[in-house]
């Protein structure tokens, strides 16, 4: 958890992104590590969790991250905490929560809202188009042999 603390004050320090640092462990060792870099990649996904997955599956040479865990800076947000079920991750640790986020202006309280609401009543207008297409191409993955699963 220092690492992953230590990252985020590097952030504050050198100005290369937001308050907030991760590291991937597996077996007690460092497999993936980042601080935010949202303003300096301008990419509104490059936050530290997501930093650390990218470069332990890289490292791994696989999408699977089971038997890691993931130490945050803070408590992820609905991406970030999205991404590490998605990694497999088996376990979570994190120092601040996201009240002390939220108190930094890194407020995603709005995010979980919208999600618990009813799409039409959510603020981002969002639209289906084209389903039976859609539901075309999920009915060849079904059939495909080949397929890797995840």
């Amino acid at each position: 958890m220092a690492r992953a603390i230590g990252l985020a004050a590097n952030n504050v320090n050198s100005s290369n992104g937001g308050p907030f640092g991760a590291v991937v462990v597996k077996d007690g060792k460092i497999v993936g590590e980042g601080g935010n870099k949202v303003t300096v990649q301008n990419d509104p996904t490059a936050h530290a969790e997501i930093v650390a997955i990218r470069q332990a599956a890289k490292n791994l040479g696989t999408f699977d991250l089971s038997g890691c865990e993931i130490y945050a800076s803070c408590e992820p947000c609905p991406m970030c905490l999205g991404a590490i079920y998605w990694s497999h991750i088996d376990k979570l640790y994190y120092a601040a929560t996201k009240d002390d986020a939220a108190k930094a202006n890194f407020d995603d309280s709005f995010i979980y809202a919208e999600i618990a609401k009813p799409k039409d009543q959510r603020q981002l207008q969002s639209v289906q188009l084209m389903r039976e297409d859609a539901v075309k191409v999920f009915e060849e993955w079904i059939e495909t042999e080949n397929k890797i699963p995840y």
